[in-house]
């Protein structure tokens, strides 16, 4: 809501910082009035405007010098791509899309999946081929009705081996196969000597529309008389703030003395979910939770995300009031579940099992082609929508997550060969938590084999932190 006030305060200004090109001699239409949209938008938001000189305001001296410049490029999708900065090292997250219909079901947690999630990783023997492993399968999907389970491996789909350049293609596809495979440790600890085998079973998988709950898995574990909460969470979905919320009054109501949060898989979402989250750790009710840093022809708009009692309409939050909470983050955990590692440091103790996470500390909005780029009142004659990087989060302390990610406290990786069951006490990482728990040491693990891609790799929104 506050980003919303400020879009329509905002709007009162647009008319002074880009109507300039506009006049009654100018035709803009088709894929002109688009890329006219994208730069605009970027313009106007871009976190890095400043350091992208076609986006300087006075980058034009006339309406034709600028209709030239958007008439330079090919699509407004490549238009959009040269606004980049640095798009290798620092700014690997705004994107564009033709279908913000499709975008708005994939951030209220409507997409079109079979329900399975896998990790890839190169193959042993050829670093340019990939195998997959089945991480989790979501409850009530296509993927569930089959014989599907966590830790399966598969090293072709439809009976192509799976490459780094053909998967994204073969797991687009409606329906497909996957073939399984076993993964051979060979009797040793180190990799280099690990190979596959092809198997003969296949498991056949279709798609359709599935609304995925991001509350994968609660429970509650006995540890030294001790109750510990322990919670599986793949997103920060603000249509699922009130299931949240619910988790955590049964976490209250049996009293638990310590929480596991596990984020191995989240990739991130809304920011004031995750504000809400920290509450309902903590249950501090007041003060910085963590705050947005805009572009510097905004930065007047820089705002705090402060803690909160209260849900949403007088609905009170229920909170567990840890002073320390323990944190499973991976390779695979961006934005929203860094936000929550860095933005809970400066208030109580977080411990961190897993490995290096990836290292995003942007958020982004959704931007529609209407007069304040909100989504009343957009252009009805295309679907374009920009997800530009538009602020960096930092906490209270105005510390940012660094690009290189967090690093852990207690270094863990999931076994390959033994991916365990998720909420049980022996799986690599939920033991080691529970180990740290019951000792209070940190024992340094040694990591296994990392993922290079996973199945959120090729969503578009893959690792967002957004506003709403």
């Amino acid at each position: 809501m506050k980003l919303i006030i400020k879009l329509l305060f905002i709007s009162l200004i647009l008319s002074l910082t880009v109507s300039c090109f506009e006049d009654n001699d100018d035709s803009i239409s088709g894929t002109t009035e688009i890329k006219d949209f994208v730069w605009k938008g970027m313009n106007f938001y871009y976190l890095y405007k400043d350091s992208i000189p076609n986006l300087a305001n006075n980058r034009f001296t006339s309406d034709n010098d600028y209709l030239n410049f958007l008439n330079d490029f090919e699509s407004p999708e490549s238009l959009f791509e040269s606004l980049i900065y640095k798009r290798d090292s620092v700014d690997r997250f705004s994107w564009i899309t033709s279908d913000y219909i499709a975008l708005e079901q994939q951030f209220s947690g409507l997409t079109k999946t079979n329900g399975a999630e896998f990790n890839f990783f190169e193959t042993p023997e050829n670093t340019s081929n990939v195998f997959g492993i089945v991480r989790l399968v979501q409850p009530n999907s296509n993927a569930s009705t089959t014989a599907l389970t966590r830790g399966q491996v598969f090293n072709k789909i439809d009976g192509i081996q799976l490459t780094k350049t053909n998967l994204g293609t073969l797991l687009s596809s409606e329906t497909y196969t996957l073939h399984l495979a076993t993964y051979n440790t060979n009797g040793t600890d180190v990799p280099e000597d690990d190979s596959l085998t092809d198997g003969t079973e296949t498991i056949t998988l279709s798609k359709a529309v599935y609304s995925e709950n991001p509350i994968f898995k609660t429970e509650v574990i006995t540890l030294n008389n001790e109750n510990v909460g322990y919670l599986m969470y793949n997103g920060f979905v603000s249509d699922y703030n009130a299931q949240l919320n619910a988790a955590f009054g049964e976490f209250q109501a049996q009293n638990i003395q310590h929480l596991i949060l596990d984020l191995r898989y989240n990739p991130g979402g809304n920011v004031n979910t995750a504000t809400k989250l920290g509450s309902m750790i903590t249950g501090l009710s007041n003060g910085i939770f963590a705050k947005l840093q805009y572009n510097s022809s905004l930065e007047g708009y820089n705002e705090s995300y402060d803690f909160s009692n209260e849900l949403s309409d007088g609905v009170a939050i229920n909170s567990v009031s840890l002073n320390k909470v323990y944190v499973i983050a991976t390779g695979r955990s961006a934005s929203a579940s860094e936000m929550i590692v860095n933005s809970l440091r400066p208030h109580i103790e977080v411990v961190h099992i897993g490995t290096n996470t990836v290292g995003k500390s942007q958020a982004s909005t959704t931007l529609y082609d209407s007069p304040n780029f909100l989504r009343q009142g957009a252009n009805p004659g295309h679907l374009y929508a920009l997800q530009p990087l538009i602020a960096i989060s930092v906490n209270k302390d105005n510390t940012q997550v660094k690009p290189t990610g967090l690093i852990p406290d207690i270094l863990v990786e999931e076994n390959v060969s033994n991916y365990g069951v998720l909420g049980d006490v022996n799986e690599t990482l939920l033991a080691a938590a529970l180990a740290a728990i019951q000792t209070g040491r940190f024992a340094i693990g040694v990591p296994g084999i990392t993922p290079i891609l996973d199945s959120n790799s090729f969503k578009p929104h893959s690792q967002e932190m957004y506003l709403d």
